[in-house]
C-alpha cells in the first residue's frame, strides 16, 4: 500500500467514525465491521489533521478490528488531547465508556465538551463524568448548560453517585441544587435529584414534602418510586399503596411501577392482592422468569400450595432459578404433609446459596421418620462430594443428633471434623456446647477460651462462658464481666439479656434481673426465659404471676425440659 492510499482509507474511515455507538445491541465493541460495506454518511467537517494523527487513528481502527482496544483507546485519547478535535474526542469517550476506563472517559469527555459547547451529549457526558470523579460543582455547571437549552438532564445520577461522599460535600451539592430550583422551580428531574440527597442526608421528611408539593403527572416515574420508598421507611406503606395505584392508571404497563406496587403489598401483608399484581406482572412479560419466581414465593407466603408448585416446576422445566425451586417445591410437599416428595426435591439441590439449607432440612425429615442412619450416610457422602461444605455439614449431623438427645454420637461426629479442621472456631463453639450436656465444664471452658484468644469480641462465645459461669458454678462475678461484655458488644441480643438477668438473679439484684428478663422475652417469647422469669418471680414473691409465665410458655413449648424441671424443682409439679 503506498503512503497515499493509507492516508485516503485513514481520511474514509475518520469520516464516519462519529456514527457509531458505544455498543451494538448485540454486545458488538464500537470499532467498524470492516466485512461490511455500507454507503457512508455525508462526513462532518474535520480539522486539517497531520500525517502522523491519520495514521494513528487509523491504527486505532484497525486495532480496534483486531479486538485490541487498549491501542484503540490509547491513540483515541492521545489525538484528542492532541488536536482538540470534538468528533475524535466522542470516539474517545465511546470506546473508553464502553471498555469502563474512568480516566479517559473523563478527559475525553471534557475535551468534547469544551470543543462542542453547543452540544447536548457533550456536555452531558462531561457532567456524569465529572460527577463519577467526585467533582460536584463542575459537574453541576455542565448540567445547568443543559437544562438552559431544555434538555434532558440527569440530576439523579448526580444525586446518587454523591450517595457515598462525606456530609460536607452533600451539603455543598444540596445548596446548588436549591440555587438551581429558584431558577428552574418546575424540572421535575431538578427536584427528583433534590429529593435524593436529601433521603441520603437523613432526611425523609423533608424528602417526601419536596416530591409532594409538585403535581404527580409532572413528575417522572422514578419520582413516584421514590414516594413510595419514602413512605416506606417512614412506616407509611399503607399510604405509598394509592400513590403507586394511581400512577399504574396512567401507565398500566409500566413494569416497576407495578413490581413496587406488588412488593408493598407483600410487606403490607396483604397476599392475596400481591399475588395477583405479579400474576399481572407475569402475564405481561411471560419470559420473566425473576417474576415468576417472585409469584411462586409470594403463593407459598400465602399458603397456597399447590398454585406454588405450579409456578415452581415451571422454572425447573424453563431451566431457571433451579435450586432455588427445588429448594421451595421442598418446602411447599412439607406444608402438604408429603415428606418423600420433599425429600426428593431437598436431594436435587445443587451446591450454591439453598444448598446447606436444603440439607439441613433433608437432616431433619429423616430424623424425624427414624431413618438418622440414612441421614449420617448421606451427610458422609455430600462430605466426600463437595468438601468445601465438610464443616456446615459436620455441624449439621451434629445438630440433628444433638436434638434427637443422641449426645455422645453427636460428640463423636464433631471430634470427628475437629480431626480435620481442629482450629474452626465454629466446630469448636459446638464441642463446647455438648461438652456442658456432658456435664464436662472443663472442656467448655477451654474451647470458649481458645475462641476468645483467636476473637476476643466473639459476643456469643462471651455470653456462652458467663452464663455457663453464672448457672453451673459460683463465680458470679467473673460471669458477670464476661456477659456484660457481650451485652455491649451485642445490646439486643435477647439470649445475652437473659443470661445478664440470670446472672443478676444469682447475685440476689432481683429487680433488675426481672427488669432484664422480662425485656428478654418480650424480644423472644423462648420457654428457657420464661423458666428463668418465672424463678425471679417466685423469688420474688409473685408465685401468682410466675405461674401465669410459666402457663403462657407452656402453651407453646409443652415438652420444654427446663420448664418442666423448673415447675418440678420450686412446685413439686410439672404444671403450672
Amino acid at each position: 500500500m503506498t503512503r497515499t492510499l493509507a492516508l485516503l482509507t485513514a481520511a474514509a474511515v475518520l469520516s464516519g467514525c462519529q456514527t457509531f455507538n458505544s455498543a451494538e445491541p448485540d454486545g458488538v465493541p464500537p470499532v467498524e465491521d470492516a466485512s461490511v460495506v455500507t454507503q457512508p454518511p455525508a462526513p462532518k467537517t474535520y480539522a486539517s489533521f497531520s500525517q502522523e494523527t491519520l495514521f494513528a487513528l487509523l491504527s486505532a481502527e484497525l486495532a480496534g478490528q483486531r479486538n485490541r482496544f487498549d491501542i484503540a483507546l490509547g491513540n483515541y485519547v492521545q489525538q484528542a488531547e492532541a488536536t482538540q478535535d470534538p468528533a475524535v474526542a466522542e470516539r474517545g469517550y465511546r470506546i473508553a465508556e464502553y471498555l469502563g476506563a474512568e480516566q479517559a472517559a473523563l478527559d475525553t469527555a471534557l475535551i468534547w465538551a469544551r470543543n462542542a459547547p453547543q452540544n447536548l451529549d457533550s456536555q452531558r457526558a462531561a457532567a456524569i463524568q465529572l460527577a463519577r470523579a467526585g467533582r460536584y460543582n463542575e459537574s453541576m455547571a455542565y448540567m445547568e448548560k443543559v437544562l438552559q437549552r431544555r434538555g434532558n438532564t440527569h440530576f439523579d445520577f448526580l444525586a446518587l453517585s454523591a450517595a457515598e461522599t462525606d456530609p460536607d460535600t452533600r451539603a455543598g451539592l444540596l445548596q446548588s441544587f436549591e440555587r438551581l430550583q429558584v431558577k428552574y422551580p418546575d424540572n421535575g428531574q431538578l427536584l427528583f435529584g433534590k429529593a435524593l440527597l436529601l433521603q441520603q442526608d437523613g432526611r425523609p421528611q423533608e424528602a417526601l414534602d419536596l416530591l409532594q408539593k409538585q403535581p404527580a403527572k409532572t413528575l417522572p416515574i422514578s419520582a413516584t418510586l421514590l414516594q413510595a420508598r419514602l413512605l416506606q421507611s417512614l412506616s407509611r406503606g399503607d399510604d405509598a399503596l394509592p400513590l403507586l395505584e394511581s400512577a399504574i392508571e396512567r401507565t398500566p404497563k409500566n413494569k416497576r411501577l407495578r413490581l413496587t406496587y406488588a412488593r408493598v403489598l407483600v410487606e403490607q401483608g396483604r397476599m392475596d392482592d400481591a399475588k395477583g399484581e405479579f400474576t399481572t406482572l407475569l402475564q405481561q412479560n411471560p419470559e420473566d422468569d425473576d417474576l415468576r419466581l417472585s409469584l411462586a414465593l409470594v403463593c407459598l407466603e400465602a399458603e397456597a400450595w399447590r398454585e406454588a408448585i405450579v409456578y415452581l416446576e415451571e422454572l425447573v422445566e424453563r431451566g431457571s432459578h433451579v435450586d432455588t425451586a427445588h429448594y421451595n417445591l421442598a418446602r411447599a410437599y412439607e406444608a402438604l404433609e408429603q415428606p418423600d416428595a420433599a425429600l426428593i426435591e431437598y436431594a436435587l439441590v445443587s451446591p450454591g446459596n439453598d444448598y446447606l439449607p436444603a440439607q439441613a432440612r433433608q437432616t431433619t425429615l429423616l430424623f424425624q421418620a427414624g431413618r438418622g442412619a440414612e441421614a449420617t450416610r448421606l451427610l458422609a457422602a455430600a462430605r466426600d462430594a463437595q468438601p468445601d461444605y465438610a464443616i456446615q455439614l459436620y455441624l449439621i449431623e451434629s445438630e440433628a443428633l444433638s436434638n434427637a438427645q443422641q449426645t455422645e454420637q453427636a460428640w463423636q461426629v464433631i471430634q470427628q471434623a475437629l480431626t480435620h479442621y481442629p482450629d474452626d472456631l465454629n466446630l469448636l463453639y459446638t464441642r463446647a456446647m455438648l461438652a456442658e450436656k456432658r456435664n464436662d465444664l472443663g472442656q467448655l471452658e477451654r474451647d470458649l477460651r481458645f475462641i476468645l484468644e483467636r476473637d476476643p469480641e466473639n459476643a456469643m462465645a462471651l455470653n456462652a462462658l458467663g452464663y455457663t459461669l453464672a448457672d453451673r458454678t459460683t463465680r458470679y462475678e467473673e460471669a458477670r464481666a464476661l456477659i456484660e461484655q457481650a451485652h455491649q458488644l451485642n445490646p439486643e441480643d435477647p439470649a445475652t439479656l437473659d443470661s445478664l438477668g440470670w446472672v443478676n438473679f444469682r447475685l440476689g439484684n432481683l429487680d433488675e434481673a426481672e427488669r432484664l428478663l422480662r425485656e428478654a422475652l418480650a424480644r423472644f417469647p423462648d420457654a428457657e426465659v420464661a423458666a428463668h422469669l418465672g424463678e425471679v418471680l417466685w423469688a420474688q414473691g409473685k408465685q401468682r404471676e410466675a405461674r401465669a409465665v410459666w402457663s403462657d410458655a407452656l402453651k407453646t413449648a409443652p415438652d420444654s425440659p427446663i420448664l418442666r424441671s423448673t415447675l418440678q424443682r420450686l412446685t413439686g409439679s410439672e404444671r403450672p
